[in-house]
């Protein structure tokens, strides 16, 4: 299969991804480390499991919010990883300097000094990332998502951490041992798993919207937005942090509602803007075919999932496992193509849009004389895609 090379290319990509390797294992192992503090391999196992549980569907989710214009796996992966082993490795050492140097309350600390500490830690992996890269986050979806996937990695290493402690118990818990631990399961991992990707969402929108609808202001007011969606991410974690301290039960519930309805709302914009997606991209695919780029009968294959993956497995029936291969390149190619040359046509401030709109072109071109797609859905108009090709290069 032709090689595609990205252009930009990123400098100093292997040497991350090395980074992001190592520091996961040692991730992993300093999240084994932690559940052991539980006292025994039985209160461990369980730590471990509890706080595993649920991220296969969380994953799931915002892998699904991603679909149409997919996020590279590495950035994806390395948002995890932040958020488990960096931002909770920040957080903490912030944590007990402050606690060491101004001996506050409990209370105190998880209330106030933990959201401040741990929303920036968390919030870092994105302002981090879009400087180096600009092109990866490009939009809200794009920031909900790395919000997102950070705020899972942090709580899934944090989880282990309570649920450790809910096994060996305390003069404040009833209960101690595996019910314990279930205990504490089910209020975190069943009731509010999506806490910390919730805190964290608000800067990811924050910094969208500055990219996007606000790319044409001062960078006085994208900054200014930016550190709002900071604040708003702080005082939603403070806000749950200090319910049942400061609120009683009544607090807590009144939080939990209220958070929940904020998250419901977020969360349906969300995927009606996951859905526009799919307009967009039509529309997109339709002034490409008619500047020759692509052909008209390709649209089909190119926007819909369905018909995306029918395309696929006709390749793999037809001629193999190599032409599923390239289908789908070309498919995924198609997608960022469509949606840079949105970007481009409606002004957007996109770095060196113009020169990787060609470059992802030339890579379809290479690809097309090994392009095995069905059979035209419908009859179209005549189109002499060759020719127009050849009258853009």
């Amino acid at each position: 299969m032709p090689p595609y090379r990205e252009v930009p290319r990123q400098r100093g990509r292997a040497a991350l991804i090395v980074l992001v390797i190592v520091t996961a294992v040692l991730g992993l192992l300093g999240g084994i480390g932690i559940s052991f503090s539980a006292g025994n391999s039985i209160g461990a196992s369980l730590s471990m499991f509890y706080a595993f549980f649920p991220l296969p569907v969380l994953w799931l989710a915002y892998w699904w919010l991603d679909r149409y214009e997919p996020e590279p796996r590495r950035y994806k992966y390395a948002a995890f990883v932040w958020g488990g082993v960096v931002a909770v490795s920040i957080a903490l050492i912030l944590q007990l300097v402050i606690q060491k140097s101004f001996n506050l309350s409990d209370n105190t600390m998880a209330s106030l000094v933990a959201p401040a500490t741990e929303e920036p830690a968390k919030c870092a992996f994105l302002l981090v990332t879009f400087l180096r890269m600009r092109r990866v986050i490009d939009g809200f979806i794009d920031g909900l998502v790395y919000a997102g996937l950070v705020g899972i990695g942090f709580a899934y290493v944090e989880n282990i951490g309570y649920y450790a402690a809910s096994y060996l118990g305390s003069a404040d818990m009833k209960v101690a041992g595996a019910a314990g631990v279930t205990a504490t399961f089910i209020m975190r991992g069943i009731f509010s798993p999506l806490a910390h990707p919730g805190f964290t969402s608000a800067f990811g929108i924050a910094l969208g919207l500055a990219i996007t609808r606000f790319a044409r202001r001062g960078w006085l007011v994208r900054v200014g937005i930016v550190v709002v969606g900071l604040v708003v991410s702080m005082s939603l974690h403070m806000l749950w942090n200090s319910s049942l301290a400061f609120g009683g039960g009544q607090g807590f519930v009144m939080t939990y509602l209220a958070l929940g309805a904020v998250l419901l709302t977020v969360t349906s914009f969300a995927v009606a803007v996951r859905f526009r997606q799919v307009r967009t991209l039509e529309r997109s695919l339709q002034a490409i075919a008619s500047r020759g780029w692509i052909h008209p009968d390709e649209i089909p294959y190119l926007s819909r999932f369905a018909l995306r993956k029918a395309a696929r497995r006709y390749a793999n029936q037809h001629h193999g496992p190599l032409a599923a291969r390239i289908v789908k390149r070309y498919q995924t190619l198609a997608t960022q193509v469509a949606f840079l040359h949105e970007a481009v046509v409606t002004g957007r401030r996109i770095p060196m849009g113009v020169e990787r709109t060609y470059a992802l072109l030339d890579a379809m071109y290479a690809l097309r004389p090994y392009l095995r797609f069905p059979p035209a859905l419908s009859p179209s108009p005549r189109h002499d895609g060759g020719a127009a090709m050849a009258a853009v290069h």
